[in-house]
Order: C-alpha cells, then sequence, then structure tokens
C-alpha cells in the first residue's frame, strides 16, 4: 500500500443511490468499452448484487467502485451449502491508481462479505494482482463453472469456503454476455 496522502482522505462506505450515476461514469472512463457499465448495471437492477462499495473522496467524488454478484451453487449434496459472491468489477479513477484505494476497497469489501457470513469469493483478473487478497487459482480449481484458468481464482472467508469444496456454480444471468 502507498504512502500517497489521499488514502486517508477516502472512506470506504455502502453505495447509495445517489451513487449510480457517478459509478456509471467511472466505469465508463476507465475501461475500454461500457460492458463492465452495463454488467453493473443488470447486476444491480435484477437484484444479483451482494455488496457494492465505493471509495469516496472527502468532498463526495467517487474514486473507487466494487461490485460482488451471488454465484449460484448448483451441487448436490452435503457442500451445496457453501455462499458463493463474485468480485467483478473493481475500478478506481485513472489519476487515482496505484495508490492504495483499490486495495483498500478491495480489503473492506473482502471484511463485509465475511460479515455477511460468505464462504468463497471467485474472481477472474489478473494473477499478480489477486493473490495479496488470498486469492488462489489451485482452490479455484475445485469450482466447477464456465470460467477456468491461471486468471480464475478463489478466497476463502471461512472453513467451509476451504474445505467443503468441490462445487459446480452458475454465475447471475447478466455474465453470459462475457461468455
Amino acid at each position: 500500500m502507498s504512502n500517497d496522502s489521499t488514502i486517508s482522505d477516502v472512506t470506504i462506505r455502502e453505495l447509495t443511490p445517489a451513487d449510480e450515476k457517478a459509478v456509471e461514469a467511472l466505469l465508463l472512463s476507465v475501461y475500454p468499452s461500457d460492458m463492465e457499465a452495463r454488467l453493473v448495471h443488470k447486476l444491480r437492477h435484477c437484484g444479483a448484487l451482494v455488496l457494492e462499495q465505493v471509495a469516496a473522496a472527502s468532498d463526495g467524488a467517487i474514486l473507487g467502485h466494487i461490485a460482488f454478484s451471488r454465484v449460484t451453487n448448483t451441487t448436490i449434496g452435503a457442500n451445496q451449502a457453501v455462499q458463493v459472491a463474485c468480485l467483478a468489477p473493481v475500478s478506481i479513477r485513472a489519476d487515482k491508481q496505484r495508490t492504495g484505494i483499490g486495495s483498500r476497497l478491495i480489503g473492506s469489501s473482502m471484511q463485509s462479505l465475511g460479515e455477511l457470513q460468505e464462504d468463497l469469493v471467485l474472481v477472474l483478473g489478473p494473477p499478480s494482482y489477486f493473490p495479496k487478497f488470498g486469492f488462489d487459482a489451485e482452490l479455484a480449481k475445485k469450482v466447477h463453472g464456465p470460467y477456468a484458468g491461471a486468471a480464475f481464482m478463489a478466497a476463502p472467508l471461512t472453513e467451509a469456503g476451504s474445505n467443503n469444496l468441490p462445487i459446480q456454480v452458475t454465475f447471475a444471468t447478466p455474465f453470459e454476455e462475457f461468455e
């Protein structure tokens, strides 16, 4: 994490309806297409989001955003009770990237997911970045669904998230656009 003084001026909090337009603008500014903005909008409005948080500056400006959606565990048997969420996407305003805001946003949201009794979090992202938050590609091999490979990682939040695998999962319908 950086020693950048702007980090101390940032508040991590739950998204409010008033933040939605600013989050859409952020997503449109940091990704090369509107796919992520459309994904978040669809996930939010179909009720699939488990958690959505923002990093806000002291003046209220949205500097970062993170969303987690429900992943349906379709396993039959003892492991069917494992609660699974997917991190997608995480976005930091271009001029604030590499200042530690993303790390704070991910760390805070992972703690919140633990408090919500989620067992396992999945992500499809850079293998060089997400392991520092507990994500592991080897563990993700025990999660069977539409994604695989080194970029598909899993982070356990509970003992069940580590031990009650393998499981079969399906992602929320809006993800079909990415498959």
